[in-house]
């Protein structure tokens, strides 16, 4: 079989040389690294990744093919895919299909036979950086066309990209087992596993477009409300964050993760910023500061939210006292906050963790406790 050609250019002029993978053409977004060993399929079905080209780590991609139960979603969401060592061979009972034929048939543009870790490094060290892979006609464009092309490219920075992955209408998902209740969830990028673990601990789940107003979210009558992860800059998200202020004033219980911790922080009063290159993966050391417990966490964020680590604060907001709950061992970047004096707290990774590690589940049981706690209270 003839390998195509194809290049990933990175907006520093930094070439890498490989073969076709997946769809052939030009596809453009942010470069980033994601260290998990596992769950590929997981990781480019993530609505979170919409806007990045996503370098895998891990050397050896696609021997244990797709399936049906593992996305996250309806579809795949990053803008490329790039790998060291494509398998061409499916080697497990659970497929039904290869990933090659699934990025084809989804024209999700892809290149293999790079030195990944020299692309880490370069986007460890430089920060993430615009990029672009370009295959078939494409990669025949001159080494001038193609870095033009990767610096027209829109930052990440100040982009608002919920729109793009938000469910357009509002969808149920039933409590199993007995009820304890509606839950409004903002959809800005939610994960199918997340929404079933949220099921499995008695909540109604009512899925709502990110457009919805707080009169539209009170209708449902909820006993509380989460938001999802999600693409984009925090600080874009002006709207999301009224919302959510208008939630912390009512007193509902309120639970987010990954980027709706950034808007909680937001919400509460403090700024957010970007990382160099982010968090991706699913081997994050996160400490609980109050338990002392390390727990290894999945990642999947370019942002943080700027808030005093290893004191508790005042919301510069007004809603009282804030804790810094979690913290990233690599590096001190804050990975969860508890208010104190509203029923609200937050995590910057997932606990829902879709092809592990489980370490940080025990979270959906903490929220199901103050929903509970908290209708105790208001009776």
């Amino acid at each position: 079989m003839t390998c195509e050609a194809a290049v990933l250019v990175l907006e520093d002029g930094t070439r890498y040389l490989g073969q076709a993978y997946g769809a052939r053409g030009q596809r453009l977004g942010e470069v980033v690294f994601a260290t998990g060993m596992t769950g590929y399929q997981e990781t480019i079905t993530d609505p979170s990744y919409v806007g990045q080209i996503v370098v895998m780590t891990a050397p050896h991609i696609g021997n244990t093919g797709v399936n049906d139960e593992d996305p996250e979603s309806s579809r795949i969401w990053v803008s490329g895919f790039v790998v060291r060592d494509a398998s061409r061979v499916v080697s497990n009972y659970r497929a039904n299909g290869s990933l090659d034929d699934q990025l084809t048939e989804q024209s999700i543009v892809g290149i293999s036979g790079v030195d990944t870790r020299a692309i880490t490094r370069r986007l460890r060290d430089s920060g993430s950086m615009r990029g672009g892979i370009f295959s078939g006609t494409d990669a025949e464009l001159s080494h001038e066309e193609q870095l033009t092309a990767v610096k027209d490219t829109a930052q990440m920075t100040g982009r608002s990209l919920s729109s793009k992955v938000s469910t357009a209408e509002t969808y149920v998902v039933d409590a199993i087992g007995e009820s304890i209740g509606r839950l409004a969830v903002l959809d800005l990028g939610v994960k199918t596993s997340t929404l079933n673990y949220l099921a499995e601990r008695g909540f109604e789940v009512h899925v709502l477009p990110q457009t919805v107003s707080f009169d539209e979210m009170l209708a449902i009558e909820p006993v509380a409300v989460f938001y999802s992860n999600g693409p984009g800059d925090p600080s874009a998200s002006d709207a999301h964050v009224a919302l959510l202020t208008e939630v912390l004033k009512k007193g509902l219980p309120f639970f987010g993760i990954c980027f709706g911790n950034q808007l909680l922080g937001r919400a509460l009063g403090y700024g957010t910023y970007k990382l160099p290159f982010g968090h991706r993966g699913i081997n994050q050391p996160v400490i609980d500061v109050n338990t002392l417990r390390t727990e290894i966490t999945s990642h999947n964020h370019g942002f943080a939210v700027d808030a005093p680590v290893g004191e508790i604060s005042q919301s510069p907001a007004g809603f009282g006292r804030v804790e810094v709950s979690h913290v990233n061992l690599n590096d001190n970047v804050v990975e969860g906050l508890r208010a104190l004096d509203v029923p609200a707290f937050s995590v910057q990774y997932h606990p829902e963790a879709a092809s592990g590690p489980h370490d940080a589940n025990y979270l959906f049981d903490r929220f199901r406790d103050l929903v509970l706690e908290n209708a105790k209270d208001s009776k």
